[in-house]
């Protein structure tokens, strides 16, 4: 005790001190979020709020924390770890509890006994229920509070803190009572509780207020189990004798049947109105349904809890396992807010998919008052008879049929009124919300008359959701608080309801219910649709309503939720434009003004404010003065500019107006100033002397020209050059003078005025001299001029206008001169001439140089006529007979016009059509060739205008190209195909006016076309059709004669095999389908992209997606294919291809021509490339050969060398001969070479090995064969250098080692041998094992198929058990009744309930099973015994038995831990060992059935097949097909089959039923394969036994003769007698048989002789006559004694065989024990993970340990039983043959499961030599079967108590308990002084009186009087 408390104290300071020093971690908070806090102590459990300061509390793993409103940390204090154990009481000492370690204190419930009054009682979680704090019970004046703080150690206890200073304690005890225990002490079991305050009597302390606490917890196996779900606890007054927390007989609780089968899983406690609520969910145990959730209610008063009445609650949809709730109100309704999830496959386990329900208090309380009344006064039967009401609970009570006014007199119950009850019927709601995120927190609230919900997920977001009035809502915002934390179901809001506070996994956030204020505008406030928000328009912000001053008043205050809310807006803005050098008023009319109390104002842009007059729904205001404006940007004449309507400083709407310049209009278009001022949509007009564009009504001199606007002349009214007096054309280089009209130059003086012709920014100033001028218009001249410009074009546009002085005058925009050059461009005289006529250009031919120049500047004579044509190139040069395609003529003078040569042209004497569309002037010429009759060939000659011919240089031939053949003549529908069309003269035309066709499909050229060969690729077709080639020179038609393509069925892809390959390539895949061959070209592609991009793919996260997609369509992707190779229409061969080290595949597939099938559609896996298998050089020494002895094998080590190649595949050459592959596995081959040392292939002397796997070839290096001994001599140098003295000692020193060297090379030798032998017999018996294999399946499926399909004869459950727990007991626990007198039955009985309730104890349970075991006297046979009876004993409580169990097994750990790990579970030496073989038969029963069951009885059926077709000796049990050695019958016994006619009686009718037996078989043989053909769809058990009938022959006239194993013609020889056969009888084949009842007098003498079982008959074993069947037993033996250890090959043949047909079986066998296709079952898994857990907290690091407790545990302890006894599973009978054989399968199983490395040599056992090869590949089994169950996700806790949960409740009826009881006691009775005196040493045992309880059972049991 003292070490006890010193350590407790160690640990205080010690946590004290990490106290001092650590500080809440620092986290960044996301935007939404106003402030977090990260605290240690995750998971955090319990978040509460102090009512009147704000003050947080939140509960942790063994720490507590104070935080104020704003999250800062005020306080913290530590509540653990603390040294405790779940199965110990409190107080802990180390020397009672061994088990005990520091252990973390999870909080369990946190609460605020806050000081009652006003406020009434507090809940567990949630904020106050909708009617409001208090109820009518709740009472003034009650003491001061505290906190409440219950965690998972001490059982739960609990204490009462400080809210002040949480570090203070205001009370606890150091020795809790077992009524003191609250909480649930495992952290996973939930635990909630309200306080209440109720009237009490008076009790000592003088008040009489009762306040108490409320607790609803789980069940839990450890510890004390007997809690109920809900009791009552006292909180005050607490004056002695009464305990704080303590469950006191008058205060109440919930009766409970079986607590384990009840196990709530608590959500809220909350109270309402009167009464008191839990929301829970559970399985329905009294319908045997699947999970529910509950709710249940009591009367706050009740201090009984007469009145408990539950409810279960549905939601439409599935949604059954609640996870969080809330009582609100709704619609002014007090309504519960229930968070459900859809539980996963009949477990609470809850899904993803989920729901908020809401369910309406008053709808709950109606139901169960409806179900109260129900059970009260009408037997639980509703008006229509059926159940409403029902008792829950398991407990004795029934419903009632009392007065109809029971309900109204006792709403709370009383004593005589049924309890408690259950209702039958729903509560039902629909969802609201629904998500695919499991939901697992909700709080209401209320804004502006609506009802808004936050929903928390496991996601770590916070969904809000308004919920409308028809019932459903809408979720309009979600906040990610801590992603990938779940949200605790503690959501609490704060005082002024405007944050919501956060708990999750190990942080704690404060997240605004709305951030209105985010919002900038009106037009964003609305648009955030948040239900919390709206715009104050007079405040200019989005706030909640309650925040906006005026917002009573229409259209002060728009909400965000509403869809028609609109903003304030300004409609129109009048004028819109103006003109910024004029002030006027503008007018705003606005839509939703709200009503103004004070006045408004108007902003322009960014000038100062001024007041606005408001009239109705319009606001005028003043446009500020010109200096105030901005400047208008350049290049533009206005500006537009906001105007806002102002509230104070708040902007209430805005628009815009537009400030326009008319100065800035007028300068717009310099080349008419005057129109583009007029002309824009201002009020602008234009001073014609001024040259300005003015805003105002009138210029500075007399003239004006108004806007458009204004007047209709517009623009027409200004003064401008409209037009050119003759041609614009103006050619350069000749004098011309320019003639201009004008207008409106009334204002302007004549002499003033100058022309000026602009060209690319040259300006040519002209005098211009006034010819005319009539009222408006007048003519100018200018004066001659010879332009220029420098730009080699025909022509160049130049602008021309007047200026008077300084003024321009406008010139209109069409108006402008055309300067051109004929020189420019013209190279010939054709195109010289082709110029339009109107420029003048002539073909001037008297100058130097023929050239085009202006006709009036050619100084020579114009030529008028062009030279003749000249063509420099013919385009093709050779066309069809039947022309239709272009010839293309280049040359020069080819015509002016297409007129001047159409129908001049011929080509090769033949008309060629011209083109108008292809013409060029004078350069190209394109026309359709026409028909010629016959081929020929000539030049081509152009005529132009009919005079002027010229002629190419070029021939052109006709001729007539021709299709000769075709190859291939087949492809596939999809197209691909590449046809070679084999023909002359295909080069017709050009290339592009070839086009192929296949059929109606085009065929596209895919190679350089030539004169003699066409290749092109085919398109699809839409059926396969036999179909005709064309070829199509332009539009000349050639069809290939004599043969035609034939489209079939597209490939397909069946299988291919194998799947995976090695980088280097080279693998053959085998693919079988069909039409393979159909292909013309089949490849093997190889989709790959660098490593390096997947590196970086990986860190750039987003980029991952961008990057994949991008590649997947990136035809430059690195792609490697390989050809394959097309064998038959069914099979082609593909070697794969090569893919470099730095590439990773990504895609593989097969592309047959347009066919491409990926490689994961044929096999439904990828395709898989593993890096290159690693081989090590031979030699170890490198240079020095490999010595090598023949006969012998090469040994090849390695790394990975069966990964992606097999024992065929690879090849070994030695020099220039082939080393042949023996075995190949993942680390070694093994290669026999030639005898003699094959020669060198280069230029070494020495042959070296070659390892070629596919395109993969490795050197190992030179092999030197030894022809001399194996001893390596001795070196001379050596010896010399040996002193004569010294030679003897290191003599004998070489001579050791050189033994020990030969040795083990022997035995490596040796043992490569023998699996070459091994392997080489396989082979050789391979053939007739495949025979073998396919006769017993047929056999096995005629055999299901006459029974109906297949036949599983699987044990009830209760025959199972009883043959697990009690093997070879007759007469088990399971079949027997209670052996009691019956005057004593009932006192016994109760004798046994109490020993059960005893039992339950796990103290006394553990103590009881320690002290047995420590008793010398107990026997290993009692102690399995003592198991499995309670086993039976406590069937109906597994979770319990699981738990007591697990602290055994922790106990044995600790033993061997200390001794030797590894040999722990390797016997059944002690009961838990038998209870652990006993729990798993009970948890693997199922998996049994649906699984394993099938497969163990196809192998049983094969193994009795094959063992019945050869003889067995009826005496030895010998057999000559068998797996096992010693059970093998090695003489050769001559046997034939026969097939015997049985006449089997079916009814009245008689039919005959052909059976197959042996002649050598005796009569019982016989008999047996009669029934097992006659009765195979019968179980064992239900069959007559053979020693029941007699067989009768039925020989015709001869008459009926009775067969039997020994009658008077038996055969005697000296002391031996043989047993009679069908070959004694001589009975022949086809006999008529019959079986008959076997008659009295026969009994004795026919005598059974099976499997060994019965050796002699009666009375002869004194007359010295020993029985024998096919040989005597003595010969056998002695031959036995004398046979040499290794096995004859003959005999291992016998051997081999039998296990090659059986091969199949026992991988299936196998396959589904250690299957990884489907989850392991949750016993496994859960068992597991407990070694792994005792292994991490026993710091046993070596696997090798953890993997022999879990072989121990599962492998050995069950399945080998199973496989070694299938009759514990199958109703079937095992002989010892068929015994023999599953014991060598069984022997390979417990061999696969070892971690030792599995060899053999030639003094192996044989049955360890059979199944050699395969016992690494079941180890690889085992080893991948450990390793998904170790990394698959823990955490099964939970589903392994459901599981335990239905397993108990559904064979517990199959359980004799009360006989198992009372065979116990029998042990009981044996030691009682023992264990009473171990009972009364046990501190903890004697404060539970258990010695006095054990009394009292051994009173009731016994009649015997104790000291009680």
């Amino acid at each position: 005790m003292w070490f006890s408390r010193t350590l407790h104290l160690h640990s205080a300071c010690c946590w004290f001190c990490l106290l001092l020093l650590s500080s809440p971690l620092s986290t960044s908070c996301p935007d939404d979020i106003t402030s977090c806090v990260e605290l240690e102590g995750s998971p955090l459990g319990h978040l509460v709020q102090e009512r009147r300061s704000g003050r947080l509390f939140v509960g942790g793993v063994n720490v507590l924390y104070q935080l104020s409103p704003q999250l800062e940390v005020l306080g913290r204090s530590r509540t653990g770890p603390k040294m405790d154990a779940q199965d110990c009481l409190p107080p802990i000492v180390l020397q009672d509890c061994p088990s005990a370690r520091m252990t973390d204190n999870h909080n369990k419930i946190l609460l605020l006994e806050e000081t009652e009054g006003p406020e009434g009682p507090e809940e567990a979680e949630g904020p106050q229920g909708p009617e409001g704090p208090g109820g009518p019970e709740d009472v003034e004046g009650a003491q001061e509070g505290g906190l409440i703080v219950c965690g998972s150690v001490f059982q739960g206890i609990c204490e009462r803190r400080s809210m002040e200073n949480i570090s203070e304690l205001l009370y606890t005890t150091p020795h809790p009572f077992d009524t003191q225990y609250v909480a649930a002490n495992d952290p996973r079991v939930s635990t909630v509780a309200v306080i209440i305050t109720t009237a009490g009597k008076q009790e000592v302390g003088g008040t009489s207020q009762l306040r108490l606490m409320l607790v609803g917890r789980g069940y839990t196996s450890k510890g004390t189990g007997d809690i109920p779900p809900v009791t009552a606890r006292r909180l005050s007054p607490v004056a002695p004798p009464r305990l704080a927390f303590s469950q006191e007989e008058e205060l109440g609780k919930l009766v409970v049947g079986s607590y384990s089968q009840y196990n709530n899983q608590f959500v809220k406690a909350f109270k309402h109105g009167r009464h008191v609520y839990f929301l829970f969910s559970r399985r329905d145990a009294y319908h045997r349904k699947e999970y529910a959730s509950y709710v249940s209610r009591l009367c706050a008063s009740d201090r009984s809890f007469s009145s408990y009445v539950e409810t279960p609650l549905r939601c439409a949809g599935g949604f059954n396992v609640a996870t969080g709730a809330s009582l609100a109100a709704r619609l002014d309704t007090p309504a519960l807010f229930v968070t459900m999830a859809a539980g996963q496959a009949s477990t609470p386990v809850a899904t993803g998919r989920s729901a908020l329900c809401v369910f309406k208090m008053a709808e709950l309380d109606a139901m169960m008052r409806k179900a109260q009344e129900v059970c009260y006064t009408q037997a639980g039967k509703g008006s229509d008879g059926q159940e409403e009401a029902y008792i829950e609970y398991g407990v004795s009570s029934t419903c009632l049929r009392l007065p109809k006014d029971s309900v109204v007199k006792y709403p709370c119950g009383g004593e005589h009124t049924p309890s408690p009850i259950a209702s039958a019927r729903p509560v039902a709601a629909t969802p609201t919300v629904t998500t695919e995120t499991l939901l697992t927190a909700v709080t209401t609230t209320t804004e502006a008359g609506h009802t808004i919900a936050l929903l928390g997920d496991r996601e770590g977001n916070v969904h809000k959701a308004v919920l409308r009035s028809d019932g459903s809502a809408q979720i309009y915002s979600s906040v990610a608080v801590d992603t990938g934390s779940a949200v605790h179901a503690d959501l609490l809001l704060d005082q002024r309801g405007e944050h919501v506070y956060v708990l999750t996994h190990s942080k704690v956030s404060k997240l605004p219910l709305a951030l209105c204020e985010r919002q900038p505008d009106c037009q964003s406030c609305l648009a955030v649709r948040d239900p919390y928000c709206g715009w104050c328009v007079l405040e200019g912000r989005c706030s909640r309503k309650q925040q906006c001053q005026h917002h009573p008043v229409a259209n002060h205050w728009l909400w965000s939720f509403e869809p028609t809310s609109r903003c304030v807006s300004i409609q129109s803005v009048e004028p819109a434009n103006q003109s910024r050098a004029e002030p006027t008023e503008v007018n705003m009319l606005v839509l939703q003004l709200p009503s103004i109390l004070d006045s408004l104002s108007c902003s322009f842009g960014p000038l100062p404010p001024q007041p606005a007059i408001v009239s109705g729904t319009s606001v005028t205001c003043q446009s500020p003065p010109p200096e105030l404006l901005p400047p208008i940007p350049a290049g533009s004449d206005h500006m537009t500019m906001g105007v806002a309507l102002l509230f104070g400083h708040v902007t209430i709407s805005s628009a815009h107006i537009t400030f326009y310049d008319c100065g800035a209009t007028g300068a717009l278009n310099q080349s008419s100033p005057c129109a583009s001022c007029v002309l824009s949509p201002w009020s602008c007009r234009w001073c014609p002397l001024e040259q300005r564009c003015s805003s105002q009504r009138s210029c500075k001199t007399p003239h004006i020209i108004y806007s458009q606007r204004e007047t209709s002349s517009g623009s027409t009214s200004c003064p401008a050059l409209f037009s050119l007096l003759g041609s614009s054309l103006v050619p350069v280089g000749f004098p011309v003078t320019l003639r201009l009209l004008a207008r409106n130059l009334e204002l302007f003086s004549a002499a003033d005025f100058v022309c000026v012709v602009e060209v690319d920014g040259f300006q040519f100033h002209l005098n211009a001299t006034l010819e005319t001028h009539d009222v408006h218009t007048h003519t100018f001249s200018c004066s001659t001029h010879q332009f220029q410009y420098a730009v080699r074009q025909l022509e160049r546009s130049a602008a021309v206008y007047l200026l008077s002085g300084d003024l321009r005058i406008d010139t209109v925009p069409s108006v402008s001169v055309r300067m051109y050059n004929c020189s420019a461009g013209q190279s010939d005289c054709s195109q010289c001439r082709a110029v339009p006529a109107e420029y003048g250009c002539v073909w001037c031919t008297g100058s130097s140089a023929p050239s085009c120049v202006y006709n009036q500047s050619c100084s020579g004579r114009p030529t008028y006529s062009c030279p003749p044509p000249r063509i420099t190139e013919v385009l093709p040069v050779s066309g069809p007979l039947e022309g239709g395609i272009l010839v293309t003529i280049h040359g020069s003078n080819l015509g002016v016009t297409y007129q001047d040569i159409e129908g001049g042209v011929s080509v090769a004497g033949r008309k060629c059509v011209v083109q108008a569309e292809g013409y060029l002037i004078s350069t190209r010429i394109v026309c359709e060739l026409q028909p010629s009759p016959v081929p020929g060939s000539g030049p081509v000659l152009v005529t132009v205008a009919t005079h002027q011919t010229g002629q190419s240089a070029q021939t052109f031939t006709y001729q007539d190209p021709q299709l000769v053949a075709l190859a291939p003549d087949k492809g596939p529908r999809s197209g691909g195909t590449r046809v070679t069309v084999q023909g002359k003269k295909l080069l017709t035309g050009q290339s592009s006016d070839v086009e192929a066709y296949v059929g109606l499909g085009r065929c596209f050229l895919v190679e350089q076309l030539n004169d003699t060969q066409l290749v092109c690729q085919t398109s699809s077709s839409p059926r396969t059709e036999l179909v005709p080639v064309r070829v199509l020179f332009g539009k000349a038609e050639r069809v290939l004669s004599g043969a035609e393509f034939r489209y079939l069925d597209d490939p397909v892809l069946r299988e291919a095999s194998p799947t995976e390959s090695y980088y280097e390539g080279g693998r053959s895949i085998r693919v079988t389908g069909t039409n393979l061959d159909v292909v013309q070209q089949p490849l093997m592609a190889v989709w790959a992209e660098p490593v390096e991009l997947q590196r970086v793919k990986r860190r750039r996260g987003l980029a991952l997606l961008t990057a994949k997609h991008q590649l997947a369509f990136n035809s430059t992707a690195p792609t490697v294919s390989e050809c394959c190779r097309v064998l038959s229409p069914e099979e082609m061969t593909c070697l794969t291809p090569r893919v470099t080290s730095n590439l990773q595949v990504k895609g593989v597939w097969f592309q047959l021509d347009n066919v491409r099938v990926d490689f994961e559609q044929i096999q439904g896996r990828p395709f898989l490339y593993f890096p290159n298998p690693e081989l090590y050089p031979l030699s170890r020494e490198t240079g020095s050969p490999f010595h090598f002895k023949p006969g012998g094998v090469i040994a090849v080590e390695g790394v990975q060398l069966t990964r992606a190649m097999s024992r065929q595949e690879v090849e070994v050459r030695l020099g220039d001969a082939r080393c042949e592959v023996k075995t190949l596995d993942s680390t070694h081959l093994y290669c026999e070479p030639p005898v003699l040392q094959p020669a060198s292939r280069g230029s070494q002397e020495l042959p070296s090995l070659t390892v070629v796997m596919g395109n993969l070839q490795v050197d190992l290096g030179v092999v030197q064969y030894d022809t001399d001994s194996l001893l390596p001599v001795v070196p001379l140098a050596a010896q010399v250098g040996l002193g004569a003295g010294s030679a003897a000692v290191v003599l004998s020193v070489l001579v050791v080692i050189l033994m020990y060297r030969r040795r083990s090379q022997q035995a490596l030798r040796d043992y490569k041998k023998v699996l070459l032998q091994l392997e080489t017999l396989e082979i050789n018996v391979g053939d007739q094992c495949r025979k073998e294999f396919t006769d017993l399946m047929t056999e096995m499926m005629d055999q299901s198929s006459d029974v109906g399909g297949p036949f599983i004869p699987l044990l009830d459950y209760r025959s199972y058990a009883e043959r697990v727990f009690f093997p070879g007991q007759q007469g088990a626990p399971l079949g027997r009744t209670l052996d009691v007198p019956e005057s004593r039955r009932a006192t016994v009985q109760q004798g046994l309930v109490q020993l059960g309730n005893l039992l339950n104890n796990r103290l006394f349970l553990i103590q009881f099973i320690h002290t047995l075991e420590a008793q010398q006297s107990f026997s290993q046979r009692d102690r399995g015994f003592v198991a499995s009876l309670l086993t039976v004993a406590l069937h109906d409580k597994l979770e319990y038995f699981t738990e007591v169990m697990k602290n055994l097994l922790q106990d044995l750990v600790q033993q061997y831990v200390a001794k030797n790990p590894k040999l722990m579970l390797r016997r059944t030496e002690t009961v838990v060992e038998k209870m652990l073989t006993n729990w798993m038969s009970i948890c693997l029963y199922s998996f049994l059935k649906e699984v394993a069951g099938e497969p163990l009885y196809m192998l049983y059926r094969a193994i009795k097949s094959q063992v019945d077709k050869a003889p067995v000796d009826a005496v030895s049990g010998r057999a000559k097909r068998t797996l096992n050695d010693s059970h093998l019958l090695r003489e050769d016994v001559d046997y034939c089959t026969m097939t015997l006619t049985v006449l089997v009686k079916n009814g009245t009718d008689v039919q005959p039923c052909p059976v197959k037996v042996l002649d050598t078989d005796t009569i019982t043989q016989v008999k047996d394969k009669i029934l097992d053909q006659i009765y195979r769809g019968t179980p064992f058990s239900q069959r007559p036994s053979a020693q029941s009938l007699d067989l009768e022959w039925r020989a015709g006239q001869a008459g009926h003769l009775t067969l039997s194993d020994d009658d008077v013609t038996a055969i005697v020889a000296g002391r031996w007698k043989k047993i009679n056969t069908l070959q004694h009888y001589k009975v022949p084949d086809g006999a008529t048989v019959a079986l008959i009842p076997r008659s009295q007098n026969s009994i004795g003498i026919n005598q059974v002789f099976e499997s060994g079982e019965t050796s002699m008959l009666e009375g002869e074993e004194e007359e010295g006559l020993r029985a024998w069947h096919l040989v005597k037993s003595e010969d056998a033996d002695k031959r036995e004694s004398g046979r040499a250890k290794a096995i004859p090959e003959i005999y291992l043949t016998r051997l081999l065989s039998m296990k090659g047909t059986l091969q199949k079986f026992v991988d299936d066998v196998f396959l589904s024990i250690l299957g990884t296709k489907r989850p392991p079952p949750i016993a496994v898994r859960f068992f597991f993970d407990f070694l792994d857990d005792m292994a991490a907290k026993h710091g046993i690091e070596d696997p090798e340990t953890v993997h022999i407790w879990k072989t121990n545990s599962l492998p050995l302890r069950f399945w080998v039983n199973i496989l070694k006894n299938p009759q514990f599973v199958l109703d079937v009978q095992v002989s010892d043959s068929v015994d023999a054989v599953l014991s060598v399968i069984a022997q390979t199983f417990i061999d696969s499961c070892t971690t030792s490395e599995h060899k053999v040599g030639r003094d192996s056992p044989v049955n360890k030599l059979l199944y050699a090869r395969e016992i690494p590949r079941y180890k690889q089994l085992v080893e991948r079967y450990y390793s998904d169950i170790h990394s698959a996700a823990s955490g099964c806790y939970q589903e392994m108590n459901s599981t335990l949960t239905e397993l108990s409740g559904s064979f517990a009826s199959e359980m004799n308990s009360m006989v198992a009881l009372h065979e116990l006691y029998k042990y009981i009775q044996k030691y009682y002084t023992q264990l009473v005196l171990c009972l009364d040493q046990d501190a903890a045992a004697h404060r539970m009186q258990l010695a006095y309880r054990l009394q009292q059972v051994a009173a009731l049991l016994e009649s015997k009087v104790t000291d009680l």
